[in-house]
């Protein structure tokens, strides 16, 4: 837009300067034509005065001397020819005989108008000739021709032309300054609100200035503060309710624990008994992770803004953003979660050796819950007989974590609809799960500055790529 606003009023600048500046060109170009003219029509009238003495005393010798005189100063041709044709003074170098003269010899005996002399320019060079008859009314007893050089008033037209174009390239240079200074004035604030409305989009609190631009923008800028304000504000007022709600009924929650398990001796029914206990424990587990993905979405908010605003997060901040080893985790996680698998009739591929460590922008408690929740759906969900296996991908800058299963999959809908809060493979009924692992994950990996994708694995299957920022070293 700024590139936009400078291009309309830079050229609207040149084009009033230019309205200005040609008119005045071709007016001091047509004024020292005129100039030239009158002067030299001067002087031919003069020697048309000295032409017709001499051809009434037949005696052209004052008109031959004056001629020379005004050749030699002037350096300017003069020929005076009588009524015959016959040359009586010719001084400069300037024939009669020239096809030029001789034809405006003729057409001044028959008394035709002369020619209109062209403005002149820079770079004007021919001379111009001048032509009067000698004689009153239609007795024409001569013609009087001068040729007039035009090099001193083209010089004069070339100094003229250059002050003007300093002058208009000056008053270009203001007029483009302030158009600058203008647009910057009036863009600059767009781009910080620009700037604001993508921070409060991505999380982060706006601080637009209020100080600059129109009053307008101003006014907006402060409106777009105050929401900004009151979006961030209700994020952690969000987080906060979750998290806090999520904390407070584990006290209940434990106590109802102890309270079954007291009773458990005492229940005839075991089947309603250890119906109740996994009630309690799926309770339990959607507390912990309700509880996870406030910490999640708290910690991807407070990055997000630039970090945090106290000592004591900043510290945190600083331990979170350490650089982990992706590999061993895989290592240590897989290693961690082969009985299971065992156990579900699947094959877990153990992680490949590796010599250097991979190194990732997450601290290892992260890196092994977003395991976890990644091998534990892989477990359960790719059924017996599957073949799970974990590894990573460098990528440059960047280096993703691969978890992939040759078990039935999931189609496009349900990938789409994967990482939302409480969905889970095969709907309400599903008989395992809180449906909030992959949402966890797509948070944790938000706050690190990563990207969670879920693929189709080919022939069949699921494949989870979750990339992380790399620690790249020299």
């Amino acid at each position: 837009m700024r590139t936009r606003l400078l291009v309309v009023l830079v050229t609207l600048a040149l084009l009033v300067v230019a309205a200005f500046a040609v008119p005045l060109l071709s007016s001091t170009a047509g004024q020292r034509t005129q100039e030239l003219v009158i002067s030299r029509s001067s002087d031919v009238d003069r020697f048309v005065v000295l032409a017709q003495q001499a051809v009434d005393s037949r005696d052209p010798a004052a008109l031959a001397a004056e001629a020379a005189q005004y050749s030699s100063l002037y350096s300017e041709a003069v020929v005076v020819v009588d009524a015959q044709r016959t040359p009586l003074v010719q001084a400069g170098g300037m024939s009669a005989a020239e096809p030029a003269v001789h034809a405006l010899v003729e057409a001044t005996m028959r008394n035709e108008p002369p020619a209109r002399v062209e403005a002149l320019s820079p770079w004007s060079a021919t001379p111009v000739l001048f032509a009067r008859p000698v004689g009153t009314g239609t007795r024409v007893s001569g013609v009087v021709v001068l040729r007039a050089s035009v090099t001193a008033a083209a010089a004069d037209v070339t100094a003229a032309w250059s002050a003007i174009a300093a002058g208009a390239l000056l008053v270009a240079a203001v007029f483009v300054l302030l158009a600058v200074l203008l647009a910057r004035w009036m863009v600059r604030p767009l781009l910080e609100l620009e700037t604001g409305v993508l921070a409060v989009a991505g999380g982060h609190r706006a601080q637009v200035p209020e100080r600059s631009g129109p009053r307008e923008l101003r006014t907006l800028a402060a409106s777009v503060n105050r929401m900004s304000d009151a979006v961030v504000e209700a994020a952690d007022q969000q987080h906060r309710l979750v998290a806090d709600t999520s904390h407070q009924l584990r006290n209940p929650m434990a106590a109802l624990r102890l309270r079954v398990d007291s009773l458990g001796a005492e229940l005839d029914d075991r089947h309603a008994y250890h119906a109740t206990v996994a009630e309690v424990e799926r309770l339990e587990r959607i507390l912990d992770g309700l509880l996870a993905l406030a910490t999640a979405e708290s910690t991807a908010t407070r990055l997000a803004a630039g970090g945090a605003d106290r000592p004591a997060e900043l510290a945190e901040s600083a331990e979170l953003t350490e650089p982990a080893d992706l590999a061993t985790v895989i290592a240590e996680r897989v290693d961690a979660w082969r009985p299971a698998a065992d156990r579900a009739g699947a094959t877990l591929v153990p992680c490949p050796a590796h010599a250097e460590p991979v190194l990732v922008h997450a601290p290892e408690g992260e890196l092994a819950q977003i395991l976890d929740v990644l091998l534990d759906n892989a477990v359960h969900y790719a059924g017996h007989g599957a073949t799970i296996t974990a590894g990573w991908e460098p990528h440059g800058a960047t280096t993703t974590l691969v978890v992939t299963d040759d078990g039935p999959g999931l189609s496009t809908t349900d990938r789409a609809r994967a990482t939302e809060r409480f969905w889970r493979a095969g709907g309400e009924g599903a008989p395992r799960g809180t449906g909030l692992g992959l949402a966890i994950v797509r948070e944790q990996t938000r706050a690190r500055g990563g990207t969670l994708e879920l693929r189709a694995a080919e022939p069949h299957g699921l494949e989870v790529r979750v990339t992380l920022p790399a620690e790249v070293t020299s």
